[in-house]
């Protein structure tokens, strides 16, 4: 494609983030660019019922630190429905690898959540990344390689 853009195949997101304005801000950025949000939801049962639902869900993005639990027990219910998950998280834990496609960190600027799931996309699809977004890792289940002098801290 010379003037379009390529077709996502990450569009249907699940927001799981217990501080309003993180949400907010997360939801209104994602949505202006073109991403479809499934639901915003900022308690692991209410996140566990959406995926339980069947809905169709092509990322969960889930803090770790939520008011009823872990966002480790969301992810085991996405890994169930084989839905990848990017943990953002002021904190990511050495477990988090073993449930996740990424962890991005808190705080993040808005072309980095938006990179970051460019990143998972092209790491699915098997398509080689040039650089990594700044707090962004993108662990060994999941990636593709990248090209060394590109990898940004």
């Amino acid at each position: 494609m010379i003037f379009g853009r390529k077709k996502r195949s990450i569009v249907r997101l699940l927001v799981v983030e217990d501080e309003p304005l993180v949400a907010f801000d997360t939801e209104y950025l994602l949505t202006g660019e073109d991403y479809e949000i499934v639901a915003t939801v900022d308690r692991v049962a209410d996140a566990v019922a959406v995926i339980a639902d069947g809905q169709d869900i092509h990322l969960v993005l889930a803090d770790l630190a939520l008011g009823d639990g872990s966002g480790i027990d969301v992810a085991r219910a996405a890994q169930e429905r084989g839905i990848p998950v990017m943990f953002v998280t002021g904190n990511c834990p050495g477990e988090a690898e073993a449930f996740a496609a990424g962890c991005l960190s808190k705080p993040y600027a808005p072309r980095d959540l938006l990179a970051a799931i460019v990143a998972i996309e092209a790491a699915r699809e098997g398509r080689r990344l040039r650089r990594l977004p700044n707090g962004f890792r993108l662990f060994a289940a999941m990636s593709t390689p990248v090209e060394p002098a590109q990898i940004a801290g």
